[in-house]
C-alpha cells in the first residue's frame, strides 16, 4: 500500500510527522513544486519524500489535507479515481446551502470520482495531531466514517500503524456528522482529544 499527503500546511505535516515517526513511507504535495517542500519534508524525516502532485496521485491512498475550497482542483488532476481510497481530513465553515445540503464529505466525494472516500484524521488541531499519539498506555483516538462499509478498515488498520485508535462512525450522514464541520454547525467530536486504553 503507498500513501500521499496532498496539501502540506500544518495538518498536512502534522500527518507526515505521524508517518515518519513510525517508519512509513509517504509521498507529499502541494500546489507548490516539490522542490518548494523538500526541505521541509526532509527535516521532518527521511520516510518523507516530496513529489510533484501528479507523481503524488499515483499513491493507493490519498490523504486530503488542503484547504477545502481546493478540492476540486485535486480532483481534477485525474480523469477518474477508481482504485483509490481518499481520506478526507478537510474541514469547512461554507454555509450547508452551499454544500447542496450535504455533509461536507459527501460533497468532497463528489469531485472524486470513482473514489472510496473516508472522513478521517480531521477532528484534531494540527499541534494535537503531531504528537506522538501514544500517552499513558493509551492510543489518541481518530473517528472514521463512510459510505463505503469497505474502505474504512484498511484506513483503520493505516491508523493503527500510525499508533492511533481508530473509531468507526459509520456513514457520513450519521455517525460521521459528528465530526462535520458544517457551516456555523461544528460537530460534537471536533476537537475532543479522546484516549482509548488497551484491553
Amino acid at each position: 500500500m503507498s500513501y500521499a499527503i496532498v496539501g502540506f500546511g500544518a495538518i498536512g505535516q502534522a500527518l507526515a510527522h505521524a508517518f515518519a515517526r513510525k517508519n512509513i513511507d509517504v509521498t507529499v504535495a502541494s500546489r507548490r513544486p516539490a522542490e518548494a517542500l523538500a526541505p521541509q519534508a526532509r527535516a521532518i524525516g527521511p520516510t518523507v519524500v516530496a513529489r510533484p502532485l501528479r507523481d503524488a496521485l499515483e499513491a493507493d491512498t490519498i490523504i486530503l489535507a488542503v484547504p477545502f475550497g481546493e478540492h476540486r482542483e485535486v480532483a481534477k488532476a485525474l480523469p477518474n479515481w477508481n482504485g483509490k481510497t481518499v481520506i478526507d481530513a478537510t474541514n469547512t465553515n461554507v454555509p450547508v446551502e452551499e454544500l447542496d445540503g450535504l455533509p461536507s464529505s459527501a460533497f468532497v466525494a463528489k469531485a472524486f470520482t470513482g473514489a472510496k472516500l473516508v472522513k478521517g484524521f480531521n477532528h484534531l488541531i494540527a499541534a494535537t495531531l503531531a504528537t506522538d499519539p501514544v500517552v499513558e498506555g493509551g492510543h489518541r483516538v481518530v473517528f472514521l466514517s463512510s459510505d463505503d462499509e469497505d474502505a474504512i478498515a484498511p484506513v483503520a488498520a493505516l491508523a493503527k500503524q500510525l499508533g492511533f485508535a481508530p473509531v468507526k462512525l459509520g456513514k457520513l450522514n450519521e455517525g460521521g456528522a459528528l465530526v462535520h464541520a458544517r457551516g456555523s454547525t461544528w460537530g460534537q467530536l471536533i476537537f475532543q482529544d479522546l484516549f482509548k486504553r488497551e484491553q
